[in-house]
């Protein structure tokens, strides 16, 4: 999908051959429906700004006709496409279009003041976001011992047992007599280590059990896994609701 748009003249757009390439048409008969609308009077003004004619170089070393489209150029091409596969290939297409426009629209330079003022206050509210996520993680990767889940959990607002009891309904953990392990898919990762604890039991005896403790690279995989949930600490909490 990282194909299907491209960047040209600060512009998302796609090209002819990548849309017959991906829909399994002939190219020359993508570029002769393309050449059929901007042909006709009523249509080449509307669609001038849609177009733009270029050339690639066959596998014969000939010199070939294409064209880039735009998005609305690329939308008047391909909407009479048919069938489940080419609406398949039309949402990847969309997706990749608002991604490469978001990047294009991040990297392009203001023309005017009010412009440039506007970039330079969107630029101190994205940092005044991020901040709170660096100060967090910076902190989380700070510290080279481990951490208790308790100490994570009141990080994230939680007491240990609501945690604990998150994480084993993510599939994360699951718990073997008083501990919690991690199943096997992330276990052998370097994300926990379990050591002994000692405690007093009801009658005043002392005993040993085991406990699970994270890593930095453990914690750092709960964040991103939790943060893909929605779920983040209580300092971005804070940032996200003002």
């Amino acid at each position: 999908m990282n194909d299907l748009v491209i960047v040209r003249d600060q512009q998302a757009v796609t090209s002819s051959l990548q849309v017959a390439k991906t829909f399994g048409k002939q190219h020359k008969n993508v570029v002769q429906a393309i050449e059929n609308k901007i042909s006709t009077a009523e249509n080449s003004a509307l669609l001038k700004n849609m177009f733009v004619e270029g050339r690639y170089t066959a596998s014969n070393g000939k010199s070939n006709p294409m064209y880039y489209m735009n998005r609305d150029g690329f939308a008047f091409i391909v909407m009479g496409f048919t069938g489940r596969k080419a609406d398949n290939f039309k949402l990847q297409y969309i997706q990749a279009f608002n991604l490469m426009e978001k990047h294009v629209s991040q990297f392009q330079l203001p023309t005017t003041l009010p412009e440039a003022l506007r970039l330079a206050a969107d630029q101190a509210e994205q940092i005044t976001i991020m901040q709170p996520k660096a100060e967090y993680t910076d902190k989380m990767l700070a510290n080279p011992g481990l951490e208790a889940t308790s100490v994570i959990a009141k990080n994230y607002g939680y007491s240990t047992r609501e945690f604990n009891k998150l994480l084993h309904g993510l599939g994360i953990q699951y718990k073997q007599g008083k501990t919690w392990l991690l199943y096997a898919v992330y276990q052998d990762k370097g994300y926990t280590h379990v050591e002994p604890f000692p405690y007093k039991d009801s009658h005043g005896l002392e005993q040993v059990r085991n406990t699970m403790k994270w890593t930095q690279a453990g914690q750092k995989f709960l964040y991103d896994f939790l943060k893909l949930k929605g779920i983040v600490p209580k300092v971005e909490q804070i940032v996200q609701e003002a």
